[in-house]
């Protein structure tokens, strides 16, 4: 690819960097490389070279914006407020325009076909019983051959329930359900309409699609009530629905929507009490970057788990685990390096076990050998075990 382009960036946000480098001891992909290309500074440098200068997107651009994990864990960290999420996503869009050959525009097309993803994942499980494929390579975990089937219970509340979630980890999804139903809410399941979020395809820059998917979600969790997401990088998009479709309905359903943990905490006198605590059980709480950097909300997780185990706090201040949604089957050997880091700070917390609220982290770090779990399965273990 050498044509020369314009990225579609708005052309103050390209200007609101002033180059400062607070954001860079944030960076994943910089703290592991040390490379300028490899950091947010370095990245919004090349798009003004392209958008403003006439550069060519040569092959070192496309390695460039690709390697991004695109955790935004350089947002909260800069003092000019640069949205390096919308910049990178703009960028992200041209090139997937541009891209003659890309497996995620018709892979991720599966993702918004319930049935059609749930009739393959049952295919996958039985290849990976037959061991026809290298799970742990691929960054996969062992997909159930069946899946129990999920109720409505009432209105009070949406439960999102998502594309691979739902395929692969649905168990999570009945854990949380019932925790929710503990604290006194009936639980609503969407319909086939709301079978992704369009986070993947967003982030790959395939935008037409992820604003299709966003479009059937809105329609499918139509009313008022509150929309409840215990996947960090789902609820992150449905939030930001208002600035990516632009239209007051958009506004008006981003305003609904809560992570699962961020609800229960202003319910936590309807919750359950714990039992005989086992006060040797610990739990490290991992922060999902899309919970932590983009809704800002990583702190009702802490505080819903301590009612029911003794948790402690990673001291790596949010840094990524690699996951990155599809990230860590893209760029596998960087995904990795950036792992690394997270493991260090776990084998220093001590704890037993670790909490993610987020699908990607919880299969990557299990995938490293990480005991962790959602935490609300933990939750979920300690009532059912009181009850």
């Amino acid at each position: 690819m050498t044509a020369k382009i314009s990225l579609g960036i708005d052309p103050e946000e390209l200007a609101s960097c002033v180059a400062c480098g607070l954001c860079l001891p944030h960076c994943p992909t910089f703290r592991v490389t040390g490379e300028e290309w490899a950091s947010p500074r370095g990245r919004i440098s090349a798009m003004r070279q392209v958008q403003d200068h006439g550069m060519a997107v040569d092959e070192a651009f496309l390695a460039s914006m690709d390697s991004c994990v695109q955790c935004r864990g350089c947002e909260p960290a800069c003092p000019s407020g640069v949205p390096f999420g919308s910049m990178m996503e703009a960028t992200q869009a041209e090139l997937a325009r541009r891209r003659r050959v890309d497996w995620r525009r018709w892979g991720f097309r599966v993702l918004g076909h319930r049935r059609l993803l749930n009739l393959l994942s049952r295919g996958l499980a039985v290849v990976q019983r037959l061991r026809l494929v290298p799970s742990k390579r691929l960054g996969l975990p062992k997909i159930p051959l069946a899946q129990e089937r999920l109720r409505t219970t009432g209105d009070d509340v949406w439960l999102f329930t998502g594309c691979v979630m739902d395929a692969w980890q649905r168990s999570t999804h009945a854990a949380v359900k019932r925790v929710v139903e503990s604290a006194g809410a009936g639980v609503a399941l969407p319909g086939p309409g709301a079978a992704c979020c369009g986070a993947l395809s967003l982030h790959a820059g395939l935008e037409d699609h992820a604003h299709a998917l966003a479009a059937r979600t809105m329609k499918a969790l139509e009313g008022s009530a509150p929309i409840l997401v215990d996947s960090a990088g789902c609820g992150a998009v449905l939030k930001e629905y208002g600035k990516h479709l632009g239209t007051p309905e958009a506004v008006a359903f981003s305003e609904r929507v809560q992570d699962v943990h961020e609800w229960l905490a202003t319910h936590a006198d309807q919750l359950p009490s714990a039992g005989n605590r086992d006060e040797d059980f610990t739990v490290a709480v991992h922060d999902p970057c899309h919970l932590r950097h983009v809704q800002r909300t990583h702190q009702p997780v802490a505080e819903v788990l301590a009612r029911y185990a003794t948790v402690v706090t990673l001291d790596d201040e949010g840094l990524c685990c690699g996951a990155g949604g599809a990230y860590a089957a893209m760029q596998p050997e960087l995904a990795k390096s950036i792992g690394e880091r997270k493991l260090e700070a776990i084998d220093r917390s001590g704890a037993n076990i670790v909490a993610s609220a987020n699908p990607g982290c919880t299969i990557h770090l299990a995938n490293a050998g990480v005991a962790v779990r959602h935490p609300l399965e933990i939750v979920d273990e300690v009532l059912t075990h009181d009850r």
